[in-house]
């Protein structure tokens, strides 16, 4: 069999957890940041797990992650 590729794009946004999981940044934290609350800013900096609906998808991106 040949060796499967990875995709790249895919490898820079996503990580698996401890338990397996797999993780992902949060959207709307690149720019226009002037008028976001602090509050906000800080909920967005926090990482984030892969809807189960979507971690199939994401695997399969993914296969030696």
């Amino acid at each position: 069999m040949p060796k499967l590729k990875t995709r790249r794009a895919a490898a820079k946004r996503f990580r698996r957890s401890g338990s397996g999981k797999i993780m992902r940044r949060k959207a709307f934290r690149n720019h226009l940041l002037q008028h976001k609350s602090t509050d906000r800013k800080a909920r967005l900096a926090k990482i984030s797990t892969v809807d189960d609906s979507d971690a199939p998808n994401v695997e399969a991106m993914l296969p030696y992650l």
